[in-house]
């Protein structure tokens, strides 16, 4: 998520609960429980560099900061170990990392992230919107913070038939389609830009996967193995066609095109003027 700000350092005068610990990382006094697994970020961070989900999720969203606005600091909500936040500032982009997790924190200051913050949104002074229950309400307070003509940028997880236990051990409450997310968007004073749908590919994979067998009672726990080897790319011709697939939305993308379908939503919406 993003918002225009002039530089970081403005973003940490307007906090009121963060204190700066030895490694330079912001972190809050207080601190409130999330909804997402204490071990999430050890997991995602094992499989990060050679994913090609967040490999791709990467690109576009780097693509479309650096389209809409690469002048403004990207603050970015729920960041994790920081694999969307080298991307941008690899790219030129100004970043600024929140993240409740101190895993994930540290390891987003490992990578180089200048600003970090360990806290939610909220603990900060100031969660990740599929994992928070009053979604419009938590998108309202986005907007209270964004300068006029301050962007955000979002992705979520799409379609409630492609729900299964995968969700539930993410610490999901809902996936969403792009209409439900324009909805909520306006509905919080937001004006959508864009909206798609990314992942196309992935939707019958993660159907007859993950969905069917979570409803029939077999989907396994999710462990540190099976992320890593859903999230690895294939070798050969397996490999050759998600290579096309991903190009193919990518290139869409670029265009100013929108992909009809996917298990993931990706949004960008500005506050007025």
């Amino acid at each position: 998520m993003n918002r225009a700000w002039e530089n970081p350092r403005k973003m940490i005068d307007l906090a009121t609960n963060l204190t700066q610990d030895a490694a330079g990382i912001w972190v809050a006094r207080n601190q409130t429980n999330v909804s997402y697994p204490s071990e999430g970020n050890e997991n995602c961070a094992a499989v990060e560099g050679s994913s090609y989900w967040f490999r791709h999720r990467n690109d576009v969203i780097t693509h479309l900061v650096s389209k809409l606005s690469p002048k403004a600091t990207f603050f970015d909500i729920g960041g994790g170990n920081g694999c969307v936040s080298n991307a941008l500032q690899s790219a030129g982009i100004d970043v600024a990392l929140l993240d409740p997790g101190s895993f994930g924190a540290r390891k987003a200051k490992q990578r180089g992230i200048k600003t970090v913050i360990q806290s939610t949104l909220e603990d900060a002074g100031f969660d990740v919107l599929e994992h928070i229950q009053p979604d419009v309400e938590f998108l309202q307070t986005i907007h209270q913070y964004l300068q006029p003509s301050g962007l955000l940028y979002l992705t979520v997880p799409a379609y409630e038939f492609l729900w299964s236990k995968d969700d539930v051990y993410a610490g999901h409450f809902r996936r969403y389609t792009t209409q439900s997310l324009t909805a909520r968007l306006k509905a919080a004073g937001f004006t959508v830009t864009f909206c798609s749908y990314l992942f196309s590919f992935l939707v019958p994979p993660i159907f007859l996967l993950r969905s069917i067998p979570s409803r029939l009672g077999l989907r396994k726990p999710v462990t540190a193995a099976t992320t890593e080897r859903e999230h690895s790319t294939r070798a050969g011709l397996a490999g050759t066609v998600l290579q096309k697939c991903l190009d193919v939305e990518f290139n869409r993308i670029r265009n100013g095109k929108r992909i009809p379908f996917g298990s993931s939503c990706i949004a960008v919406a500005m506050k007025a003027a």
